[in-house]
């Protein structure tokens, strides 16, 4: 419950601030019990013998890093598809088939990518594929700030391709991050909470696009859509940025040492159930 109120109230929050006001009573409103819900969550579940979600799992920089990378690339992700729908169909005149047609080339990427991902992280650990998965998100974000009503399809494709390998090289190194360095009984756990990291980014990704595409709007979407979505393109190309550089960060012997203090910690705790 705390987490559908936590979730409910900054996605409502999100979508309706520009229409309602940031200042207004509602959103204000609904960000303050999103906050006192956050704080509430992390109170009880510290309490927990089980918890849903373990608060203490982020004393590990690893996993810490795993989670804000995968909402940040989902985010970006959501986003990227919200927005080009739109953009490929109420803008660019195509039926719905035909944009669907022509996101393939983010698809076919990304599935390519994600088993050579996975290859990279068993031989050379999750630096390199996260770092490089952040590198083409952000290549992607910048590739569509020039997307206009005219933009050769050609374009788009190369574009929509470039982002989805990126996108797909960085699922592989967030899991491994997320489970590597906790205890063997707590992996399912801690996969699941990156796993819950991709659905929240997913969820807040379509609303923030949808919230800046759309905040400055004054004619139909047709008209202004290619103008309006470019300050979300370069959101997207800092998400790239922000994932290559906390890639960076938790791959060091500072974030490593902290993940083992995290599972020591956390395997006491296992050992306390037990008893």
């Amino acid at each position: 419950l705390l987490i559908l109120v936590l979730l409910g109230t900054v996605t409502f929050g999100i979508i309706e601030g520009h229409v309602l006001g940031w200042t207004s009573g509602v959103i204000v409103g609904c960000f303050a019990v999103a906050a006192c819900s956050s704080a509430v969550l992390a109170w009880y579940e510290l309490r927990r013998d089980e918890p849903l979600l373990d608060p203490r799992f982020f004393g590990s920089v690893p996993f810490t890093v795993a989670v804000v990378c995968a909402v940040i690339a989902f985010a970006a992700t959501g986003g990227f598809l919200f927005l080009n729908t739109l953009y490929l169909q109420e803008v660019r005149g195509l039926s719905p088939l035909g944009a669907g047609l022509m996101l393939i080339p983010m698809a076919v990427a990304s599935a390519c990518s994600a088993p050579v991902s996975g290859r990279l992280v068993a031989a050379r650990g999750t630096r390199m594929p996260l770092i490089t998965g952040g590198v083409g998100i952000a290549a992607g974000g910048v590739l569509l700030l020039d997307v206009g009503p005219d933009t050769p399809f050609t374009y788009l494709g190369t574009a929509y391709l470039v982002f989805g390998v990126g996108f797909g090289l960085v699922n592989a190194p967030i899991t491994n991050a997320a489970v590597s360095g906790m205890p063997r009984t707590q992996a399912g756990l801690a996969s699941a909470m990156a796993s819950t990291g991709r659905q929240v980014g997913t969820a807040l990704g379509v609303a923030v696009s949808g919230a800046i595409a759309f905040s400055g709007r004054v004619g139909t979407v047709a008209d202004d859509l290619s103008a309006t979505a470019r300050p979300f393109w370069m959101v997207v190309t800092s998400c790239g940025v922000a994932i290559a550089v906390l890639a960076y960060l938790a791959t060091g012997a500072w974030a490593e040492r902290t993940a083992v203090r995290t599972r020591d910690r956390v395997e006491s705790r296992s050992g306390s159930w037990t008893a």
